[in-house]
C-alpha cells in the first residue's frame, strides 16, 4: 500500500477557506483518504448547512469552468500551416492603410491560439516595437510558440531588410528559452507572405539578446526588398 499523499498547510488553510470545514478535520480526514473526496462526497466529514451549502457553490464553479474550457479547447484556433497564418493576420490587419500594427499570437505546444495581441501600432510608415514587453506576455502566457505579423500600409508584402533584422531580434531573445518564433507574416491589403514560407525566417539566434525598442520603418521604398534599411533599426 502507498504512503498518502502529504499536502502543505496552505492547501488546508485554502480548503478550509473555500468549504467553510476546519482545518483540524480536514487534516484528520486527509491523514487516510484523498481530501478531494470533501468535495466529490461532502457528508464524508459531516457538514453543517452553511459548509454543504459553500462546497455545493465551489462545485457549481468547478464545474462551469470546466465546461468552458472544454467549449475554448473546441473552438481555439490552431494553426497547421503558413496559409492558417497568413488568413488569420491578413483578417486582422488587411483593412489597415492608416497606420503600421504589430502583433503577436502566442501559442501553446498543439499551435493553438493562446492569446493574441497588438504589441505596437505607430503612424501610416512607422511602428515602434518593445521586444520587453513581447517577452513579458510571453512568459504570462507559458507559450510554447510565436507568430509575429505586421502590415505595410503602402502594400508591399515583401519583407524589408529591417523585417529580417527585427524579426532575428525576436529570435535572438527567445531561442534561448526554447520559445519558437514559427513564423513572420507579412500584411499589404488583400495579400499576405510567409517569411518562414519563403525561407526568410531565422534558424536560431545569432547574437546576445536585446531588449531596446526596436523601429519599424516601412516606407515607400518598402517595394524595394533589397533596398538598405538596416541604419534605421536602432540596436
Amino acid at each position: 500500500m502507498s504512503s498518502p499523499v502529504k499536502y502543505s498547510e496552505d492547501f488546508f488553510k485554502s480548503l478550509n477557506a473555500l468549504t467553510g470545514i476546519s482545518i483540524r478535520k480536514i487534516q484528520a480526514y486527509a491523514k487516510v483518504n484523498n481530501p478531494f473526496n470533501i468535495l466529490e462526497h461532502p457528508m464524508v466529514v459531516d457538514p453543517n448547512e452553511k459548509q454543504l451549502e459553500k462546497i455545493c457553490k465551489l462545485n457549481e464553479f468547478i464545474s462551469s469552468y470546466s465546461v468552458l474550457r472544454m467549449e475554448e479547447d473546441q473552438n481555439r484556433i490552431k494553426f497547421s500551416s503558413p496559409e492558417d497564418s497568413g488568413k488569420y493576420f491578413q483578417s486582422l490587419l488587411g483593412g489597415m492603410r492608416d497606420k503600421e500594427r504589430f502583433m503577436v499570437a502566442f501559442l501553446d505546444n498543439s499551435n493553438s491560439i493562446i492569446e493574441t495581441r497588438t504589441v505596437s501600432e505607430g503612424s501610416v510608415n512607422m511602428a515602434v516595437v518593445h521586444p520587453r514587453d513581447i517577452l513579458k506576455i510571453a512568459i504570462a502566457n507559458d507559450c510554447i510558440g510565436l507568430i509575429l505579423s505586421h502590415n505595410h500600409p503602402g502594400g508591399s508584402t515583401n519583407p524589408s531588410k529591417e523585417d529580417q533584422a527585427l524579426t532575428q531580434r525576436i529570435v535572438d531573445i527567445f531561442h534561448p528559452l526554447n520559445i519558437k518564433v514559427l513564423d513572420h507574416i507579412i500584411v499589404g491589403g488583400s495579400s499576405y507572405s510567409s517569411m518562414a514560407e519563403n525561407g526568410y525566417l531565422p534558424n536560431g539566434s545569432l547574437n546576445k539578446a536585446k531588449y531596446d525598442p526596436i523601429v519599424l520603418n516601412d516606407d515607400v521604398k518598402e517595394q524595394e526588398p533589397d533596398y538598405q534599411m538596416d541604419e534605421e533599426l536602432e540596436l
